[in-house]
């Protein structure tokens, strides 16, 4: 059974920082393309970021980017995003996603390349 557990989030001010995490059981991450989405109150769930498989690309949205950085820990089994230079409009949940087929993933920003989602973790960023 594959689990994705994310933690991390909380209350911050605006301008702070907040290092989320998702270790994974029942699956070897090292091989799967990961992602970051959130999803704000009475919105959609929108994509956030990727890593490659083997970690040499990352990809962002353009709200986020220069800002969060997502990364691995392969031993670990564990994707982390950093966030950085928090504003208000990045408060939501946070969720992490895998695929449920290894390496390559074309459509990293659609929802539904995703097979296997985290419960979330809750962000809010006060102004």
């Amino acid at each position: 059974q594959v689990q994705l557990v994310e933690s991390g989030g909380g209350l911050v001010q605006a301008g702070g920082s907040l290092r989320l995490s998702c270790p994974a059981s029942g699956l070897t991450l090292s091989m799967y393309q990961l992602g970051w989405f959130r999803q704000a109150p009475g919105k959609e769930r929108e994509f956030v970021a990727t890593i490659t498989w083997n970690g040499g690309s990352t990809y962002y949205t353009n709200s986020v980017r220069g800002r969060f950085t997502i990364s691995r820990d392969n031993v670990k089994n564990t994707v982390y995003l950093q966030m950085n230079s928090l504003k208000s409009e990045d408060t939501a949940v946070y969720y992490c996603a895998a695929p449920r087929s290894p390496y390559g993933l074309a459509s990293y920003a659609v929802k539904s390349s995703y097979g296997y989602w985290g419960q979330g973790t809750q962000v809010t960023v006060s102004s």
